[in-house]
């Protein structure tokens, strides 16, 4: 049947203003142009998912991956990101047959058909967490909510709630909260200050759901007291975790999922995934070559105990540093950010793996919804 010479035209100027890079729509009679079945990819937090959009924001160089040796294994030049490669975000939209997705501030870009990448290295929850310097959680809803009005916009109310509806939320975030706010942590206890960084969480949360949102994919705080940085800052260099800081990353993953299942009873039709990565990164790190590589403590590039100093690439206050000969043997890229091959498996972990690691869903099943 011929395509109404008017659909027609209205498609085709809702997609050359809101997608004007993307091949995979289609035009069918009585569809406002979005793909029936198509699912993309929003996402928030932090270093973990971070593309780049820090190389577009007023920051210091303690918080930007723009230069050598990052990115040196895929994609053979500096890109923002915080590994020597791919990050778990990339990985993830790979499986789901998405682009990566380009950071959200990144000059001139505007197809949001596969979604978009807000996520900014340093953000946390908080909005004191190094305030001034990284787009903060509250700052990147706003991103999102300025889309979701051009959505409704350009596409109206109904086609706009049914994409957002399909679309899925990747959102990790609390990390750098917990690393950096030790003063806070002088005037309230340590569950008081984990009940804040979650209630900040979940007030992000709920306003993606107003939005439309119904797909979540979460990740536990990893063992922060594990990492290079913080083996590097225990008194000794004795080698062992910083306990204090892990203490959070526990007290969080025990409080977290409870809210989670609490929103899932109260919102009508929200679905998540939650990894339990705090387990697989400890076993990877006290047992790396049993997960293929030959290093869990000593990051790649780096300098001091651990290589946990923050110097790799030389352009921050310690300008001399050492770097591996293969990064794919080491866990840790730098003193705080994995390894592409690190990546991938926690990627894959999230992606497909079974209920007693990513429950109630995998990001795969969450996709197929």
């Amino acid at each position: 049947m011929a395509m109404p010479t008017k659909l027609y035209t209205l498609c085709s100027l809702v997609l050359a203003f809101l997608f004007p890079f993307s091949n995979s729509v289609q035009l069918d009679e009585g569809k406002l142009c979005l793909p029936e079945k198509h699912a993309s990819l929003f996402i928030f937090g932090d270093s973990l998912y971070d593309p780049g959009n820090n190389n577009y924001i007023n920051t210091t160089t303690g918080l930007q991956a723009n230069f050598g040796p990052y990115g040196e294994t895929f994609f053979k030049y500096p890109t923002g990101r915080f590994s020597d490669g791919r990050l778990v975000s990339d990985f993830i939209a790979e499986y789901a047959k998405l682009p990566l997705i380009t950071p959200y501030l990144h000059p001139g870009y505007h197809s949001y058909i596969d979604g978009a990448n807000f996520a900014s290295a340093g953000a946390g929850a908080l909005v004191e967490t190094l305030q001034g310097y990284v787009i903060d959680l509250k700052t990147q809803l706003g991103f999102f909510k300025n889309l979701a009005s051009l959505f409704r916009k350009k596409l109206g109310d109904a086609e706009t709630k049914t994409f957002l509806g399909r679309s899925v939320y990747l959102i990790n975030i609390g990390s750098n909260d917990y690393a950096t706010n030790s003063s806070l942590l002088q005037s309230i206890s340590q569950q008081e200050f984990v009940d804040m960084v979650i209630g900040n969480l979940t007030t992000v949360i709920k306003e993606i759901y107003k939005e439309g949102g119904r797909k979540f994919g979460f990740v536990s705080v990893p063992p922060l007291g594990c990492v290079p940085f913080a083996r590097a800052l225990k008194p000794g260099n004795t080698g062992a975790c910083f306990e204090e800081l892990t203490a959070l990353a526990e007290l969080h993953n025990a409080a977290f999922p409870k809210v989670l299942q609490k929103l899932e009873r109260r919102l009508n039709g929200f679905r998540y995934s939650f990894a339990d990565v705090y387990t697989s990164f400890s076993e990877s790190i006290n047992n790396p070559s049993k997960y293929g590589f030959k290093e869990g403590k000593i990051a790649c590039c780096g300098s001091g105990p651990y290589r946990g100093i923050q110097s790799c690439g030389g352009k921050r206050s310690v300008k001399e540093y050492e770097l591996c000969e293969n990064a794919s043997d080491h866990i840790f890229f730098d003193n705080a950010h994995l390894s592409e091959r690190a990546n991938q498996q926690l990627a894959k972990l999230m992606w497909s793996g079974t209920s007693n690691i990513t429950a109630p869903y995998n990001l795969k099943a969450l996709f197929e919804l």
